[in-house]
């Protein structure tokens, strides 16, 4: 039994985020990768981790070990290992997963030279992470089923009665989560959680903004609220699942505009902190951002004034609000979210 029980225990100290060592356990450094090698934690696309790993490894010789997980289940996981994660460096998707970290204090400050090669916009404004990548919030749509003239001119319309049943929107995924933090930070506790439940009303729920893009190419729902480059990516693919949708970007700095950033950051804990924060620049630098720029993930780029891929619509033309990605809170927005009925 007591070696049941210090399993039990272990499982639940990871899982809460207390620290290993109250179970008696070692609180040692984890080891690095494999022959000594960076330690990445990508919660990005698996082909984009996997081609600034490999084109850094090209260039420097440093091995990369990716480790590849969602947003929130790394972010939880460092949060847990403190001290001890075996992470140098950690990329997501959205912002409030790298917020998360940021709070616990547990990203080393940034070099300035890396800083530099990105926008502070799209960086935290603590200097402890920077974007990498972003994606903006888009409405796709069923041009049978709406016409354009008859588009939400806001993503706070969708909360109207007009609107019920007539979108879809996949509440468990991080990227609506980080919309949702982007409509809290610019309008506030009370109207942000008006909209919100107006968006429990209203809102058909599905899992995955590629099953949206489905419903709404299928003519099942009029239309819904997602990232571009799902509809780019399967327009570059044939347009199997995109066909008979279009994509709407709201503009004119409304909360629907919201450019969500990917963030990148050292851990403070990393044992090759050099070579960790050499990654970071290679990421953000030149190369790395036009490896993004010239793959299939059709993400914006974002640092040393690299253009996106030639088929997106340029990020300076999107018009999107501003907002401190640092202080997007993914915790507080899933309760509210779970509040309203939405999770």
């Amino acid at each position: 039994m007591p070696t049941a029980r210090r399993l039990l225990l272990t499982a639940v100290a990871a899982w809460t985020g207390l620290a290993l060592a109250a179970c008696g356990s070692d609180s040692s450094p984890a080891s690095s990768g494999p022959d000594g090698a960076l330690v990445l934690y990508n919660a990005q696309h698996d082909e984009v981790g996997k081609a600034w790993a490999d084109g850094f490894t090209a260039k420097t010789g440093i091995k990369v070990d990716i480790r590849n997980g969602s947003d929130f289940e790394l972010a939880n996981q460092i949060v847990a290992e403190g001290e001890s994660s075996p992470a140098d460096v950690f990329i997501t998707e959205n912002s409030p997963a790298m917020s998360l970290v940021s709070a616990k204090g547990l990203f080393a400050p940034v070099d300035a030279a890396t800083r530099a090669q990105v926008p502070a916009r799209y960086s935290s404004g603590k200097g402890d992470w920077v974007g990498v990548a972003a994606r903006s919030t888009v409405f796709i749509y069923n041009p049978g089923k709406i016409p354009a003239a008859d588009l939400p001119k806001s993503i706070i319309d969708l909360a109207r009665p007009e609107w019920k049943g007539r979108y879809a929107v996949s509440p468990s995924g991080a990227d609506f989560q980080a919309v949702v933090s982007a409509v809290y930070a610019l309008r506030g506790q009370d109207e942000g959680r008006a909209w919100l439940q107006g968006i429990k009303d209203n809102a058909r729920i599905l899992r995955g903004n590629n099953t949206i893009l489905r419903a709404v190419n299928a003519g099942e729902i009029e239309g819904g609220v997602t990232y571009h480059y799902y509809w780019y990516r399967d327009q570059a693919d044939g347009g199997a699942n995109s066909s008979k949708v279009k994509l709407e970007f709201f503009g004119e700095q409304d909360p629907g505009a919201f450019v969500s950033v990917s963030g990148g950051g050292v851990l403070q804990s990393s044992s090759h902190p050099t070579e960790a924060q050499r990654f970071l620049a290679y990421m953000t630098g030149p190369e790395g951002q036009q490896l993004l720029a010239d793959g299939d993930a059709l993400e914006y780029t974002v640092g040393s004034g690299i253009p996106a891929n030639a088929r997106l619509t340029p990020l300076d033309q999107l018009d999107a609000p501003t907002v401190d990605p640092n202080t997007l809170n993914g915790p507080t927005i899933v309760t509210e979210m779970q509040e309203v009925g939405l999770l």
